[in-house]
Order: C-alpha cells, then sequence, then structure tokens
C-alpha cells in the first residue's frame, strides 16, 4: 500500500527538517526493501548522542520471516516514509495468533517506529498500518513491539540522558507527542531499574533473609550448566511461562524463540550471569544476565566489517563490559507466595551481584517491570535500584 499526502511547511530542530512535499509510504517487501528499512533508524538518529546503532546482521535476521521463529505464529508487514527520495520515517504493524489466541480481542500491533519531527509524516505511517490491520479484522492497535512484547517494548518516554542497553530501544522525545496526535493513548508504562553491584550493599533485613535461605537444605542455587545447555534452556522457558503467565500482555514464548534466543545470545552469556535456583530437585526461579553488547557496538555504526568484529571480540571476552542488562527473571507460581518463594529473587540477585562484581561488572538493569508490577518494584527499590527509564506501549480503537 501506497500512501501520499501533502505536508505542511514548519521548523523541525532534528537532522532531517521536514518541507512542502509529497510524502510517499512505500510497503517493503523484497531483502533490498528491508534493509532499507533498517537503515532508516541509523539515518535519523545519527546526531542524537545516546543513540546505539544496532547491529545490521542482527537485524536482518530478527526480520528475516525465515530465520526468526516469531513469524511462525506471527505475520507482519513493513513501510518506509519517503520525501524526494529521501527515507523520513518508518513502521511496521504485525499480528500475532498467540496474542488472538489468549486474548480473543482483535487487537493488531504496531513496532519499529523511526519518523522526523513532522506530524503528516507519521500520520502517514499510521495510515498504513492502520488499513493493514482493519484489513485483517483487527479492531485495536498496541505497541510499539519490535517486533512481539517478548523482545523489545515500548517507546523511550523519560530517561533520554543514557544510552540504552541490550535489546532496549531508544527514542527522540517528540515520538511520543505524534503518537498522541495520531489519535493514541496510553496502555501501559513498563520501567527500566539501574542498579549499581559495585559499591550497594544489601539491606540488613535482606542478608537476614539470605542467612535463614541458605541454611535450607531444600534450596539450591547454582549457575548455568554448559553441559546441559538444552536442559537448562528448557526449564528457563518453563519458568518464564509460568511466572509471566498472569502479568498484562503475557504471551508464551514457544520452545523454538527460546532454542533461537538462547542461539543467539549464547555469545553474550557468562555461567556465572544466570543463576537458577532448585526446591527440592526442581527450577523453581532464574535471573538470566547478559553482557550489554551496546556498550561495546557503540562506535561501529551497526557495521561489524572489516574489523569491527574484532573490536566486539576483545571488548566482551577479553577486557570485559562494565554494564550488564537482565531480560529474563521469574520464580514459579506455586513457590511465590511461600516463605522459600519470597527469598528466591533475593539468592538469585545476590549470586549474580556476587559474580558480576568478580567479572568487573558495575551496574546492572533490571528491565522491563510492569508500571504494575508493584512488589518487584519494592524488591529491586529495597536493593538499592534506581528507576531511570520509562517505555510506554500505546493503543488506539479502530475504526472501521
Amino acid at each position: 500500500m501506497n500512501v501520499a499526502v501533502e505536508a505542511p511547511r514548519h521548523v523541525h530542530r532534528g537532522r532531517i527538517a521536514p518541507s512542502a512535499g509529497r510524502i510517499e509510504v512505500v510497503e517493503v517487501r523484497d531483502r533490498r526493501g528491508i534493509d532499507a528499512f533498517i537503515a532508516v533508524a541509523n539515518e535519523l538518529n545519527r546526531d542524537e548522542p545516546n543513540w546505539v546503532a544496532p547491529l545490521f546482521v542482527e537485524r536482518r535476521k530478527a526480520l528475516d520471516r525465515v530465520r526468526n521463529p516469531y513469524f511462525r505464529h506471527a505475520d507482519a508487514a513493513f513501510w518506509v516514509a519517503y520525501r524526494g527520495g529521501r527515507a523520513i520515517g518508518r513502521l511496521s504493524a504485525q499480528i500475532d495468533r498467540l496474542w488472538l489466541e489468549r486474548y480473543n480481542d482483535r487487537t493488531g500491533h504496531f513496532g519499529l517506529l523511526e519518523a522526523i519531527d513532522d506530524r503528516e509524516v507519521t500520520a502517514s505511517l499510521f495510515a498504513a498500518a492502520e488499513a493493514w490491520l482493519r484489513e485483517r479484522g483487527m479492531t485495536r492497535a498496541l505497541g510499539p513491539f519490535s517486533l512481539s512484547i517478548n523482545q523489545e517494548t515500548g517507546l523511550l518516554v523519560e530517561g533520554f540522558d543514557d544510552p540504552p542497553m541490550l535489546m532496549m530501544g531508544h527514542a527522540p522525545p517528540h515520538l511520543g507527542a505524534r503518537l498522541a496526535e495520531a489519535g493514541y493513548r496510553k496502555a501501559m508504562d513498563v520501567y527500566a531499574y539501574l542498579y549499581d553491584i559495585a559499591t550497594s550493599d544489601l539491606p540488613a533485613p535482606v542478608q537476614s533473609m539470605l542467612r535463614r535461605a541458605e541454611r535450607d537444605q531444600r534450596i539450591v542455587v547454582r549457575p548455568l550448566r554448559r553441559a546441559d545447555y538444552d536442559r537448562d534452556v528448557a526449564a528457563a522457558l518453563q519458568i518464564f511461562n509460568d511466572a509471566w503467565a498472569e502479568n498484562w500482555g503475557f504471551v508464551p514464548l514457544t520452545l523454538e524463540e527460546m532454542t533461537h534466543m538462547a542461539r543467539e545470545m549464547r555469545p553474550l552469556l557468562s555461567d556465572r550471569l544466570v543463576w537458577f535456583a532448585e526446591v527440592d530437585g526442581e527450577p523453581a526461579a532464574m535471573i538470566i544476565a547478559l553482557a550489554n553488547l551496546n556498550e561495546a557496538i557503540r562506535d561501529l555504526d551497526g557495521r561489524l566489517l572489516p574489523f569491527g568484529w574484532l573490536k566486539v571480540l576483545w571488548r566482551l571476552k577479553l577486557r570485559g563490559v562494565g554494564t550488564a542488562r537482565v531480560p529474563l527473571m521469574g520464580v514459579k507460581r506455586k513457590f511465590a507466595s511461600s516463605l522459600i518463594g519470597q527469598a528466591l529473587p533475593f539468592l538469585l540477585i545476590e549470586a549474580l551481584r556476587r559474580e558480576g562484581r568478580a567479572l568487573g561488572v558495575r551496574h546492572v538493569e533490571l528491565s522491563w517491570i510492569l508500571e504494575s508490577n508493584v512488589a518487584m518494584q519494592r524488591i529491586i527499590e529495597a536493593l538499592g535500584g534506581r528507576r531511570y527509564k520509562t517505555y510506554r506501549l500505546f493503543e488506539k480503537q479502530l475504526a472501521a
């Protein structure tokens, strides 16, 4: 679908200023078009001081309908907006059958939003995406997701002064206002907390709880076992799908998705930053921290060739990085309300804190945390974590 409108003349503070002229929104379908879609983000954010260009090769895999298992249960379309032959925005729309099976609510998704500060550009992109969703029977648009709620989630609305960590988005402040102008309203906020593990000490009540839990012979806290990698991946999937099942917007990860994710993340995994807690031999809780790849690639402009891969290898494996992110953490619901279950998150975080310090990690991001998940917020804040970024999910009812 191509959409064209006339844009008014007004001033823009960013790198590419809007001007009068025809906006053309082009749906991209082939590899060349997807490459152009990926390139939009780097072009529009080049002058953003905290932008970290994702690796081009990783983005290509993520949008590949054959290699990304997300597309086994979802469909998507991608658009690039042009004016005068120059790319000035992009957007995706997705329909996830797992979401529809779970919620039966005719909700479609959007994501991967990039646009100059021009309301007509944003309006044109969403006109195309909303039409695509309506044609497929959707009555509500929710996002941004890139591409799934289990991947990058939300639009940054607070915390623009720090670069994003691995698998977290960054956006200029104007995009939230442009979404509101397009008729979107807040559906949910998710938070990112920064936890200083280099200098912080555990509060005395937490230390007392840990001492009691460590004496409980039913509990075993252990690191990732490389020799049983596939078994640990399956255990992590089971814990995640159980622990998160009642959370807002939850969609289960499939085994194929988890296996794919584990394979892609394996170079970033350290046995000392992935921990499981077992109760009477049963995997009951887990925490997974990943070396912050963004710290290692920030100056590469998304390119690994000709020598970027050597820099990444040296920075990750030899020099090390000082930051990490926890994208997955959970306690099975059968344990969550018990005294043991209440201790498990602290046991896991303490193991991560101890081993992270030994590896030279100074700060860990704990994200994303639903604004409705007050219990987890209190745990993190009790440990000294501070909320430093807010990402927002937006929704809109689609007219017939």
